[in-house]
């Protein structure tokens, strides 16, 4: 069998499961509104790049600049092409938080929460005050309790590159074993801070695709603002999520510099399934939070009542979302492993797989948002004017 049959069969299957499924009008919609604002890909796509970047610089530079031959990526056609069947295990756990970071947060912020964390501590834009009179407001007498713990993680993700940048030169003075226990106790403190700001980001982003649904226009600075005052109402659950996933996956990994765990391995793989199944378990939570001002309590009914009414098109948007995840992760492993050792060539490839990635990422979320407001409005085709 030629190996064309198997990708055009593939390519078949999934222009089949675009086309022919309940939620097709939210995905189109999704497109549409990604196309009008541009930056609900390309924040992702910033946030993208500037990780790749910091792991290029600073945790796995090239050993010298001879490795960053552009004839590497041009000899591709005579690399070593594994089969798929080597490569696509490496995709499914991925895929699946791929897929529940749409109803979460779904890039990583560092090392640009540094940047966040400076301009919560100057009150840029107001943003500080903003949002220590919305915590008074909501949670008053747990508010104290609850901004410290966030000034406690901002200052942590503050150390945290200066942390990654001087490990080596420290090694000199301090022991490996006290730098990792260090950097493991301000990495678990900082992934606060961290989750926060990508939550900020997915707030502020369902707040755009709003306002496209709506046809509203707005400025940059009043939805900011916005976006802050409907942060305080998600911090709750988002409190939630950030204790879930710090019992379950970021205290057994940092315990682990200071006591002898059994089968306590760097990526947690049951761990992290289990935490991505509690975030889709409770999808739309966050967004519910975000476009109506209600309790926790109130967000939660809700969530019930929506999947009672509309579980299979919600359940065929997380089942859309995981096979594009999954595709594009495979894509990933198996050019990854063509590539081998070819730096330049990988450096190409990540490039351009972050903007895949982020591409992918902003059309589902704003396919989400889109979604959720039609299963909540009960409109059909063309209800979008704009």
């Amino acid at each position: 069998m030629k190996p064309a049959y198997p990708l055009a069969g593939l390519a078949a299957g999934w222009v089949l499961l675009m086309f022919a499924n309940p939620v097709r009008l939210a995905l189109r919609d999704g497109f549409r509104c990604i196309a009008r604002y541009e930056r609900v890909w390309l924040t992702f796509a910033l946030l993208g790049f500037a990780y790749f970047i910091f792991q290029l610089i600073v945790l796995s530079p090239p050993a010298s600049i001879s490795e960053l031959d552009i004839g590497q990526v041009a000899s591709f056609p005579s690399w070593s092409w594994p089969r798929l069947s080597e490569v696509w295990r490496e995709a499914p756990l991925p895929a699946l938080e791929g897929a529940a970071g749409i109803f979460d947060n779904p890039t990583t912020t560092f090392p640009l929460a540094v940047v966040a964390a400076i301009l919560l501590l100057v009150n840029w834009g107001g943003l500080h005050g903003t949002l220590w009179r919305a915590l008074r407001k909501l949670y008053r007498g747990w508010s104290i309790p609850i901004y410290a713990v966030l000034l406690a993680s901002v200052l942590a993700a503050l150390m945290k590159p200066l942390v990654y940048w001087q490990l080596p030169g420290w090694n000199h003075h301090i022991s490996t074993a006290h730098l990792l226990k260090i950097s493991a106790a301000i990495d678990a403190v900082a992934f606060i801070f961290e989750y926060l700001v990508g939550v900020y980001i997915q707030v502020y982003l369902i707040a755009v695709c709003l306002a496209w649904i709506k046809g509203l226009s707005f400025g940059e600075r009043a939805l900011a603002a916005f976006a802050v005052r409907r942060f305080s109402y998600v911090l709750e659950w988002a409190g939630i999520v950030v204790l879930v996933s710090f019992l379950i996956v970021r205290l057994p990994l940092l315990l682990a510099y200071f006591i002898d765990l059994p089968n306590v391995l760097d990526y947690l793989p049951l761990q992290r399934a289990v935490m991505s199944v509690f975030i889709l378990l409770f999808c739309s939570v966050q967004i519910s939070l975000v476009l109506h001002n209600e309790t926790l309590r109130d967000a939660l009914r809700a969530h019930l009542q929506l999947i009672r009414r509309d579980r299979l098109r919600v359940s065929w948007f997380i089942l859309i979302a995981a096979v594009n995840f999954f595709l594009i992760l495979t894509l990933d492993a198996f050019v990854r492993a063509a590539a081998a050792d070819r730096t330049s060539a990988l450096i190409a490839w990540r490039t351009i797989f972050v903007f895949i990635r982020t591409l992918v990422t902003g059309w589902l979320l704003a396919s989400w948002v889109v979604l959720f407001r039609q299963c909540e409005m009960g409109r059909q085709e063309n209800w979008i004017a704009y």
